[in-house]
């Protein structure tokens, strides 16, 4: 969708923001970001978006791009494609971790607004772009389709930094692909359920498209994509006031999207009603 919308800015700001959410989760800062970028022959006008998409990103997360690999391999791959990678290294103390250790029966669980589909379930969003034939250049919500499909992942780095200092959150989790299901058991106690309710938060519309023109079932929008929430955070009740007002002030829109009970049985760890 990128090479076809020639958005190759909007790849960059992706792969940093990536990066840079999950060592979040940890509860820790990035500190600098590298990438690769490996192609056949360098076409600098790509090659120049992507750069800036990453600097873009980097500032965003308020991290230091220190350098990276350009590497020209013709014959490996195709005219006007490209292979990029790249890793970022943060850092927090070690009593400051966030292991989700003591997480309750009776804690709040909080979302954090996505601004889109945040570079996950892609091979399903082409599947049914292809299968609908979808003009991405039609209106939708304000833009059109194409620019709804390829927003660029939300960088959450400062404003839950910023919640940090303010409030003790006990888990953070990044919806990526596998979405709320299977991402936020990752940060739970084993003897703990995450119960959600999906009527909490307002589901953008991109979601009902692609639910709509894909025949998707909800348990599989679940399973595959965020579904309006690219952030999890987990807090005691009593604290879930000032983690609205927190992120507020930092310009998250944010929902009190479930709580947290006891397992029963074997049950799922996270349970949308």
């Amino acid at each position: 969708l990128a090479f076809h919308l020639n958005r190759h800015d909007t790849v960059g700001v992706d792969l940093v923001a990536m990066s840079v959410n999950d060592i979040l989760a940890q509860g820790a800062e990035p500190l600098f970001f590298l990438d690769y970028f490996a192609c056949g022959k360098l076409d600098v006008a790509t090659a120049t978006q992507v750069v800036k998409g990453i600097a873009a990103g980097c500032e965003q997360a308020g991290c230091a791009l220190i350098g990276g690999e350009t590497a020209e391999m013709p014959g490996m791959y195709p005219p006007g494609e490209y292979d990029l990678a790249g890793f970022a290294v943060g850092a927090v103390e070690k009593s400051r971790i966030i292991d989700g250790l003591d997480i309750m029966p009776g804690d709040t669980v909080m979302g954090l607004a996505s601004s889109g589909a945040h570079s996950n379930g892609y091979s399903l969003i082409r599947k049914i772009v292809d299968s609908s034939s979808a003009d991405l250049s039609s209106p939708f919500d304000g833009r059109t389709l194409g620019e709804a499909l390829l927003a660029p992942t939300r960088i959450y780095v400062k404003p839950v930094l910023a919640l940090l200092r303010e409030v003790h959150v006990k888990g953070l989790a990044h919806i990526t692909g596998g979405g709320l299901v299977e991402n936020l058991p990752r940060v739970l106690p084993g003897n703990v359920c995450a119960e959600l309710k999906k009527s909490a938060w307002l589901r953008p519309p991109l979601f009902d498209w692609l639910q709509r023109n894909g025949n998707v079932v909800e348990a599989e929008m679940h399973r595959v994509f965020n579904c309006g929430i690219g952030m999890v955070a987990i807090v005691a009740a009593e604290h879930a006031g000032r983690t609205i007002e927190a992120l507020q002030r930092e310009g998250e829109t944010v929902f009190r999207i479930g709580e947290i009970r006891s397992r029963r049985g074997d049950e799922a760890q996270t349970v949308v009603v």
